[in-house]
């Protein structure tokens, strides 16, 4: 290689180095231009932005500051108005006080006017009294001595009353003590009574229905009332026929036979023979069913079978709207408490009640009373002789031969005077307490009255301004006498008269 070709170079490159250490001086100039302007962009915009916050922080301050003073206006505003109201105030006690002294100045007169009356009152009374003993010729100490001998006579014929009265107080008591027996059993039994009539209905689908009923020509109801021993009544009544009938089972197997009839739909002779006696197969079932839950409710299992099927047949008996088996249920059961408290046997006691009736069971067929024809019933099974003599006397158409035979006819009493259990009942029981409301509140100053106790009590309200204490005492016993003179009753009844005054007053 030449020189001058190394010269060449070298002045080439080194012409390269200057030249590129222009470029890159260039370069930083205007990078450093760049980021000069940069920077005084956002000194700028941070002197904007501090203005802006310097501004908005300003214009918060002279808001909360016009706050404040609306503030302080409105309490001093509210201060004012506190301070009126405590002036008010302070002058209506002022008020007051000058009122209670004005008041107290009045009372003190009174009270000086009020002893100078009771004093001429003495003096009156003391000359009324000197006077009186001169009218009347008696000193003080004689007319107290007269009115003590007086008031002792009116007490010896009071106590000569009383002494009368306890003379019978033994059986009283007797008596009270048999009531709070019979109370406390009573309380222990509820038994809820169905009500049948001699008519059962049978609910229908539709009145289409009577027409299959009566067949043609009436061939099925007369195969009906043939078959089942009831009258059908097939009128207008809407949805519903009737079965007529005095012996319940009948009737009863006729509805279920009716009611199988029309589920099935075919309604012919020949079908309602096959009817009928499935009905008699189920109330038979039915019988037997209800008869022994009886005997199993009371304890009484060793019963004949046949027995038990007559029993079962007062399910469908009724006596005055009271179904009679569930009153010999009941009757048991009180019968079974009476013994317990009385010493009696209550085995015998339960189940003379329970078979008291069965004659009831068969009375329509055979001959005689139901007391009679149970009786009868009841020695045909060879039943001990003590439930027999236990049961026949519920009526008293034999003696009574031994204490639960007593205990028999006492719970039949019992269970068919108990108000709700017999219509004919309840009838007379409503119409007791009325005339017993009715008599109280005739009398002049009654108020109110009230028949508590189902009628054993009655208790009257008195107006007192009308009415005495004493007057009180003498309208009780005006009451009383009236009730024993115009009403008929078992036992006594009690009359409360009420008097009450009522004073209120309020503590301020």
């Amino acid at each position: 290689m030449s020189p001058t070709l190394i010269g060449g170079l070298v002045l080439a490159f080194g012409a390269g180095i200057g030249l590129g250490y222009l470029i890159r001086q260039q370069v930083a100039s205007t990078r450093r231009s760049s980021i000069e302007s940069k920077l005084k962009k956002l000194l700028e915009d941070s002197r904007q932005e501090a203005k802006e916050i310097l501004l908005e922080a300003k214009t918060k301050a002279v808001k909360a500051l016009e706050e404040v003073k609306e503030e302080e206006k409105a309490r001093e505003r509210e201060l004012k108005k506190a301070e009126e109201r405590l002036r008010d105030r302070e002058a209506l006690l002022d008020k007051k006080l000058l009122q209670y002294d004005e008041r107290e100045a009045g009372l003190a007169e009174k009270i000086e006017r009020v002893r100078e009356i009771k004093a001429e009152v003495e003096a009156a009374r003391a000359e009324a009294g000197a006077a009186l003993e001169r009218v009347a010729g008696l000193s003080k100490t004689e007319a107290k001595e007269l009115l003590v001998k007086r008031v002792e006579k009116e007490a010896e014929e009071d106590l000569a009353s009383r002494i009368r009265k306890l003379e019978v107080s033994g059986l009283e008591e007797l008596e009270r003590k048999a009531k709070s027996i019979l109370a406390t059993i009573i309380q222990r039994l509820a038994t809820a009574t169905t009500s049948e009539v001699t008519t059962t209905t049978v609910t229908i689908p539709n009145d289409e229905i009577k027409g299959k009923i009566i067949g043609r020509e009436g061939r099925n109801i007369r195969a009906l009332e043939r078959a089942a021993g009831v009258e059908i009544i097939v009128d207008d009544t809407p949805g519903a026929v009737v079965i007529s009938g005095f012996d319940p089972v009948r009737r009863h197997t006729a509805k279920h036979a009716l009611e199988a009839l029309i589920a099935d739909g075919r309604i012919q002779p020949a079908r309602i023979e096959e009817a009928v006696d499935k009905a008699k197969t189920e109330i038979e079932k039915q019988i037997k069913e209800a008869a022994q839950a009886a005997a199993f409710e009371i304890g009484a299992f060793d019963l004949d079978e046949r027995l038990l099927s007559l029993l079962g047949r007062l399910k469908f008996r009724t006596s005055y709207g009271q179904n009679v088996l569930q009153h010999s249920i009941e009757m048991a059961h009180i019968s079974g408490m009476l013994a317990e408290e009385l010493g009696g046997d209550v085995v015998i006691a339960k189940k003379g009640a329970l078979v008291h009736d069965i004659g009831k069971a068969v009375d329509h067929e055979v001959q005689g009373t139901h007391v009679e024809i149970g009786r009868r019933i009841l020695q045909k099974f060879g039943v001990d002789h003590r439930i027999i003599q236990a049961m026949q006397s519920h009526h008293e158409e034999f003696p009574y031969e031994t204490l639960e035979s007593i205990i028999v006819q006492t719970a039949d009493a019992i269970s068919a005077s108990r108000p709700g259990a017999r219509r004919d009942s309840v009838e007379h029981y409503l119409k007791r307490l009325g005339d017993l409301e009715a008599i109280a509140s005739s009398f002049a100053g009654v108020e109110k009255s009230y028949a508590i106790q189902a009628g054993r009590e009655i208790r009257v309200f008195v107006t007192p301004e009308q009415v005495s204490d004493l007057e009180a005492r003498e309208l009780a016993r005006n009451i009383a006498m009236r009730i024993e003179n115009e009403l008929k009753y078992p036992g006594e009844i009690k009359v409360h008269v009420i008097r009450e005054s009522r004073v209120v007053e309020y503590a301020r």
